[in-house]
């Protein structure tokens, strides 16, 4: 089982446009080719869990998934941290960005 799912993520790791791809991506700069393989191994596996505990079909985040999810974390992390130091924070999105 596990050669197949390593197979099947290293399939993933070259299938262009996807949010698979793109976590590939950001794990391989930090940990290298190997672990960044096995991570997505195991999301594979978590992902197939959870489409036939939930009996759902797999919906594709795209690549930028991990990008907005990333940003938007890190938004609110230092709203709140502006906040523990005293300041109030209003927060009003460019539309040019």
């Amino acid at each position: 089982m596990r050669t197949a799912l390593i197979e099947a993520a290293s399939a993933a790791a070259r299938t262009n446009g996807s949010a698979l791809q793109a976590r590939y991506r950001r794990i391989r700069t930090r940990r290298g080719h190997q672990k960044a393989i096995v991570a997505l191994a195991h999301q594979r596996l978590t992902i197939a869990y959870h489409v036939m505990a939930n009996q759902v079909p797999y919906t594709e985040l795209g690549a930028a998934y991990f990008d907005r999810h990333q940003r938007d974390r890190a938004g609110r992390r230092h709203i709140r941290q502006l906040e523990q130091l005293g300041y109030r924070v209003q927060v009003v999105e460019d539309t040019a960005a």
